[in-house]
């Protein structure tokens, strides 16, 4: 147990639910905050519990609406810094601005870096985050980041079933390393689409490098938010023969209906995310599993309070 005189744990409006699990897998309270809004609709928060001397874990996913739940963060961190707290974590599970990682266009903002920027410019002493969407994000902070991933999560999902005939298929070359790693958990091969992105709701895959016709495929992506490019791997896969077909990813936003669109299909058997991001009952499929992420969120957590090794969680031993 984490003695109560040296760590408080506090959550924004984001996913509290998450935050209330991360502290019961560590038997310690949920500081509580308030957080109101003024009649000229700024935002002011209110940090309700001691922080002086203290390890503070601010725990927030970027997700929608993002900057609301940014300026909160921000807000937050400003708030525990001014209350004189020995040091200041943020738990993002989800970072959305890791997308905008590169410039790709004329005159446009690297936002994963501004963003990084501002949430230390805040207060952030040390983030903890999880799949991030790129791995130069990692690099765009200018205090430690732990990176976690959420594969042995996924993999012990899969593991329970039979994967003698399966095959985990990468949606983009770019996601090809993680895809990688997830089919040796799963012990079965691995196969990668060749996708170009034309805009943010319009992808076309070329072709599918690997053996898919006739096998169990698990599509594995970092995030789903349209779900553009699972419904155009989906379509490519019909014309491939497999057997089934079942989605899984890290991060489950289902913006705009993607959740029913890739439901509907005849051809998905099971959609599997974690729960880095909330997803309302009413908003949930009846082919959706969702894995909580609490338990290494938590464990990350610990190590971090007590100046242990986070990296271990990386790729503990199969079990």
């Amino acid at each position: 147990m984490i003695s109560m005189r040296d760590i408080t744990l506090f959550s924004g409006s984001a996913h509290p639910e998450l935050a209330a699990a991360i502290c019961h897998h560590l038997e310690v309270p949920l500081a509580p905050t308030r957080i109101d809004r003024f009649t000229n609709d700024c935002i002011e928060v209110a940090l309700q519990a001691n922080c002086r001397e203290r390890d503070v874990f601010i725990v927030q996913p970027l997700v929608p609406p993002v900057q609301e739940h940014l300026v909160e963060l921000l807000l937050m961190l400003d708030a525990a810094r001014g209350a004189s707290a020995a040091r200041i974590t943020v738990v993002m599970p989800h970072y959305a601005y890791a997308r905008s990682d590169k410039k790709d266009a004329p005159r446009i903002s690297i936002a994963a870096r501004l963003v990084a920027d501002l949430l230390v410019t805040a207060g952030a002493d040390r983030v903890l985050a999880m799949t991030l969407h790129s791995p130069q994000v990692h690099g765009f902070f200018s205090v430690p980041v732990d990176h976690l991933h959420a594969l042995h999560e996924l993999a012990g999902h899969f593991r329970a079933g039979d994967l003698s005939n399966s095959v985990v298929l990468s949606p983009d070359l770019g996601n090809a390393k993680e895809a990688s790693k997830f089919a040796r958990l799963l012990g079965v091969p691995v196969a990668a689409a060749a996708k170009q992105r034309l805009s943010d709701d319009k992808v076309v895959i070329s072709s599918i490098i690997g053996d898919v016709a006739g096998r169990d495929v698990i599509v594995l992506d970092d995030e789903i938010a349209r779900g553009s490019t699972i419904i155009e791997v989906l379509d490519r896969l019909a014309d491939r023969d497999v057997s089934s077909v079942r989605v899984a990813c890290t991060h489950g936003l289902f913006t705009d209906g993607a959740l029913d669109r890739i439901g509907a299909r005849g051809d998905v058997t099971e959609i599997v995310c974690t729960n880095t991001v909330p997803i309302p009952d009413a908003s949930r499929s009846p082919k959706l599993t969702v894995l909580s992420v609490a338990k290494p969120l938590a464990e990350a957590v610990r190590r971090i309070h007590n100046g242990e090794s986070v990296s271990v969680l990386f790729d503990p031993p199969r079990e």
